[in-house]
């Protein structure tokens, strides 16, 4: 059975940072391969800001087409929106039954993650790989009892290794916006299509 992990976001755009986790997960951990699932709408942003979903999904596929343990996936755009994770899951499981997901989330998520909907059935049914965030003194401080005591649950690895670096997609929209040269935050290609296509402009 393959194991596969499940890298969630809203990819506006993907980049660099995204794809070395995505990489690193997928050569130094046990899974066979990592998916980036391309949310059409996550419960906690607006909406408002996204570029359209098919984009945001070919942007991600041009990024990842010459990595074969990396793949795009557009599970959750025919799922009822917003879109909540133990829902897509579920059906991930349906539709591939010969395959093991793993959740790939970062520390942050993981602070809110006994907020999530159906969170413990969640962790009774899949494996979740924690990576580090690069983050402030202060949130640092703000972690939670809830955050620690998910650290030590059996279904969670922590892991410490991973590359890390502050590259946001906000921030890369806002400097296009303002006419800023971004070409070192996307992959080449993923910096070609979104010229060409004049997003985020």
């Amino acid at each position: 059975m393959k194991k596969v992990g499940l890298f969630f976001g809203s990819f506006n755009p993907i980049h660099i940072g995204h794809l070395i986790l995505g990489n690193y997960m997928a050569d130094n951990s046990d899974l066979d391969e990592v998916w980036f699932v391309v949310s059409p709408h996550n419960p906690h942003k607006k909406k408002a800001n996204l570029l359209d979903d098919h984009h945001r999904l070919s942007m991600v596929r041009i990024a990842v087409e010459d990595n074969n343990k990396l793949k795009a996936s557009d599970v959750e755009f025919d799922l009822p929106k917003p879109s909540y994770t133990v829902f897509t899951l579920q059906k991930l499981k349906e539709d591939h039954p010969d395959k093991e997901f793993v959740l790939i989330m970062g520390e942050d998520n993981l602070r809110s993650f006994h907020k999530w909907k159906n969170h413990e059935y969640i962790l009774k049914n899949h494996e979740i790989y924690v990576y580090p965030r690069v983050e402030t003194i202060q949130e640092k401080q703000a972690e939670t009892t809830s955050e620690n005591e998910l650290e030590k649950h059996d279904s969670i690895k922590v892991l410490k290794d991973v590359p890390m670096m502050k590259i946001s997609s906000s921030y890369i929209r806002k400097a296009v916006k303002e006419g800023k040269d971004v070409k070192y935050l996307l992959s080449e290609a993923v910096f070609k299509y979104l010229d060409e296509m004049n997003y985020y402009k």
